[in-house]
């Protein structure tokens, strides 16, 4: 069944279909939240608590857009303020920058290749929870999660000229935020 029947069903009161529709959309909203907030507890926790707004403001949904868009952008709100209240750290810490040096043979290089791989996402995500939460939100949507500028453009209520702006600037800065650390290291490691 087609979003539209589910949601009209849905605002009728039917439980089926709007428990059709969370199945449809949790495993994106779920990753959408885990890309941001990097904890796949907190990151169910706000999946859920998405869903419970969506539930509660389905009346007033009026098909202005795709229901997608509607339950994406109201996602990234409850992420927005779960965000705005999580404590930022002020380093990058030293678990992440850990190989384990007790490994033998090709068990060493395949370790070390998943570690490193490992290691860089995390870093790349750590300097991403460093930028302004308009700069982290794009490069999530876009860069991660591959959303489309109209596809953005629609979620976040901005234009396209905005979104492909925001994103040049969001990756500018998320360069400079993670060339330092590279030349720290002994030069440019492929980030």
């Amino acid at each position: 069944m087609e979003d539209k029947k589910l949601v009209q069903l849905s605002q009728q009161g039917n439980q089926e279909a709007f428990s059709q529709l969370v199945k449809k959309y949790q495993r994106k909203v779920f990753n959408l939240a885990l890309s941001l907030a990097q904890n796949k507890d907190i990151a169910d926790d706000l999946a859920q608590e998405a869903f419970i707004k969506v539930y509660f403001a389905l009346p007033k949904f009026k098909f202005k857009s795709k229901f997608s868009t509607w339950l994406y952008r109201i996602t990234i709100n409850v992420i927005k303020d779960y965000l705005r209240k999580k404590e930022r750290l002020s380093r990058i810490p030293q678990e992440l920058i850990q190989v384990n040096p007790f490994l033998e043979g090709d068990e060493i290089t395949i370790r070390k290749k998943e570690k490193t791989t490992e290691i860089k996402r995390k870093i790349v995500h750590y300097f991403i929870d460093q930028l302004p939460e308009k700069y982290q939100t794009i490069l999530v949507l876009r860069d991660i999660h591959g959303f489309s500028y109209q596809e953005i453009s629609k979620i976040l209520k901005i234009s396209p000229g905005t979104v492909d702006s925001r994103l040049f600037r969001a990756r500018k800065k998320l360069r400079q935020k993670i060339e330092p650390y590279l030349r720290q290291k002994g030069g440019k490691h492929g980030l």
